[in-house]
């Protein structure tokens, strides 16, 4: 049987690995077995920031929805059940954007919930 030669393939991980480990403190951008560790770690937390930021954007949609409503009158729980109970089915993305760039527009929509 024929010898397997994989030596290209190893540097071939190892260069995409110092890629990705790029910027890297320390040891963690020079030796081999905590640059593994490390690209693995910030992966698991790449993962978990992703998750986050929609939980974070959220968060910010509701407190520009929020101001926008208390500007008019109306806390922000009221809004949205008042919201729900005409049936005008939007959601906090598109308030919040109407509520921070077209207060006008955001005016008429509380006016029609009240």
């Amino acid at each position: 049987m024929a010898r397997v030669k994989r030596g290209m393939i190893h540097l071939k991980k190892r260069s995409n690995m110092r890629k990705r480990a790029k910027g890297f403190l320390w040891g963690r951008k020079k030796n081999i077995k905590q640059m593994h560790i490390a690209v693995i770690k910030s992966g698991v937390q790449a993962y978990k920031g992703r998750k986050l930021k929609k939980r974070d954007y959220r968060a910010v949609h509701t407190i520009k929805v929020n101001a926008g409503a208390r500007a008019e009158g109306l806390s922000y729980s009221k809004f949205i059940d008042a919201l729900h109970k005409k049936g005008i089915e939007l959601d906090r993305k598109s308030l919040s954007v109407l509520a921070d760039k077209f207060p006008v527009i955001f005016k008429q929509i509380v006016a029609a919930v009240k």
